[in-house]
């Protein structure tokens, strides 16, 4: 796969999103929805067919669509696969977040953390547990909507990175386990915890060493105490490399020797993401393309 395509994506990223109608992603969540709106199962293994068929006619869609682009010169792959990426967006709204909490403006910084980053109830959040959810975030997404993105097209191409876009924005609809989610849900959520197995463990390794090493110790002792097998690896590099106790309130406790985070903290550990995805893009374009594949 193309390493220029890569690094065009990357810098396009700089300037914002495309407009929703023209949006792969806008359209991914269409087609999701589309899925949805035709549920009709009342027992689990009709709810957990109807989501995997949904899932099914949606994964075939965009890989068919990255295999109609898989052929064309690097610089359409590049504007093919810039959508796919979310590293703007994300820095904007942790930055927004920091924002609020340096104006002391709690109640703003909780409905910008819900608004942009979070989907729990964020209105009995205290300022340290909204700055600690907002870390969390960028480092769960970071790997989930920037590396894993990047690293499917170097494995696969616009096909892979197409599909597990598509993967991701399913489980971030459907991945929930709520009475009507809990099986229609099901094959979207496992399909992304597969594919977010590499991402997750890359992104890491990224920030451990974008840290000095300085995360190892609580990446090594909490990296599994979160519920989803991929989450704690990121957010558990970022919680020992910035010195910091992520918090979820009776959920989970990473770094728990670590100070509490504050505004400042936001800054830091959006410094820390940035250094991360450059590691993360050097050794991404150091990995050999797909024999066959696009010239890089």
């Amino acid at each position: 796969m193309s390493r220029r395509a890569l690094l065009l994506a990357l810098a396009l990223d700089l300037l914002g999103e495309p407009p929703a109608r023209w949006h792969p992603v806008v359209w991914m969540g269409q087609v999701l929805g589309a899925a949805r709106r035709r549920w009709r199962g009342t027992t689990p293994a009709a709810q957990l067919g109807e989501g995997a068929l949904g899932w099914g006619i949606g994964v075939g869609l965009s890989t068919a669509g990255g295999l109609a682009l898989s052929r064309t010169p690097w610089w359409v792959q590049g504007l093919a696969l810039k959508p796919l990426l979310a590293r703007r967006a994300l820095f904007a709204a942790v930055a927004e977040v920091g924002s609020a909490l340096e104006r002391g403006d709690l109640p703003e910084a909780r409905r910008l953390l819900a608004w942009h980053l979070v989907s729990r109830d964020t209105s009995g959040l205290s300022a340290a547990e909204v700055a600690g959810a907002a870390i969390e975030s960028l480092a769960e997404n970071l790997s989930d909507s920037v590396v894993a993105p990047l690293l499917a097209y170097r494995v696969g191409g616009l096909p892979l990175a197409a599909a597990y876009r598509l993967c991701n924005t399913a489980d971030a609809m459907w991945g929930y386990r709520t009475p009507e989610l809990e099986w229609a849900g099901k094959v979207a959520a496992r399909a992304d915890d597969l594919l977010n197995l590499a991402p997750a463990r890359l992104t890491a390794l990224c920030a451990l060493l974008a840290s000095g090493g300085r995360g190892v110790p609580v990446w090594v002792q909490d990296r599994r105490r979160t519920t989803s097998p991929n989450a704690g690896h990121p957010m558990s590099a970022f919680a020992g490399a910035l010195g910091i106790r992520l918090d979820k309130r009776g959920v989970y406790v990473l770094n728990a020797g670590g100070h509490e985070p504050g505004a400042a903290d936001l800054a830091r550990a959006l410094s820390l993401a940035r250094r991360t995805l450059g590691w993360a893009t050097l050794t991404l374009l150091l990995r050999p393309g797909r024999p066959g594949g696009a010239p890089s």
